[in-house]
Formats: structure tokens, sequence, C-alpha cells
């Protein structure tokens, strides 16, 4: 589906302990959500080389967190602002999702935003797990 405007949503995961993204846009600001509240798969031997996108992982997380509640937070808020962003014309919306390694929360909600967007708007989507392989 080509986008009816400009608007791309750039949707990364990161590590917190490489610090922030980076807004290459020259706009600053967007969302960068917290996703260290939420048990970590990572810390269980069995799922350490995994990542969020692999189904275990995700298994994981669907039956032994409230990350399905997180999301949904997280959705709400960035529907707001792109409703608010396509009306105003803005060309770009930063949604990061960080954890401690970057490489299963972080991933999974970066995935999921991802998939979403995809699904109920007209507008780009660019993914990009910037810590997946460090």
């Amino acid at each position: 589906m080509k986008p009816t405007n400009n608007l791309t949503v750039e949707v990364r995961s990161f590590s917190y302990r490489r610090g922030l993204p980076y807004d290459a846009s020259g706009h600053g600001g967007g969302y960068i959500f917290d996703c260290r509240a939420i048990l970590n798969p990572g810390r269980y031997e069995r799922y350490m080389m995994l990542s969020g996108r692999d189904q275990e992982v995700i298994d994981f997380l669907r039956k032994n967190t409230d990350i399905a509640s997180f999301l949904e937070h997280a959705c709400q808020l960035v529907e707001m602002s792109i409703q608010n962003y396509q009306e105003r014309e803005f060309d770009h919306l930063m949604v990061a999702f960080g954890c401690t390694g970057g490489r299963h929360r972080s991933v999974y909600c970066a995935e999921q935003m991802a998939q979403w967007l995809k699904d109920n708007f007209n507008l780009g989507v660019d993914l990009e797990h910037l810590d997946l392989n460090a």
C-alpha cells in the first residue's frame, strides 16, 4: 500500500547499554518506550541466544508477561501522534523500544509496532533493530 502522505514512522529496537537511538531526520523527538519493566526472557539460558523474533521468545513474552497491555498503551499514544502529524503534513516520527540488551523485549515490541502500523495506517514504516546482532 502506497502512503497517502509523506509520513514515515521509524521503528527501532535498541539496547540501553549502548545508548538511545539517533534521530537522523533532524527533527528530534519521538517516542522511546522502556521495556525493562517486562520480565526478560534473556535471563533464562534457553532463551539467551534467541531474539524477540523467535517463536519461543514470543510465546514466553505472551504467556509470562503483560506485554500485550504495554503495547496497547504504546499504540494508543503513537496513534494520537500519527493522526496529528498527518493533519500537519509532518514527514517523520520515531518510535523506539529499549531494553537491557536490545535482543528480546525491545525486538518483539518493535516488530509488533511495525506490523500494527502497516496493518492500520497508510504510511511508510522503517523497522530497524540497532543492537540485535551486537
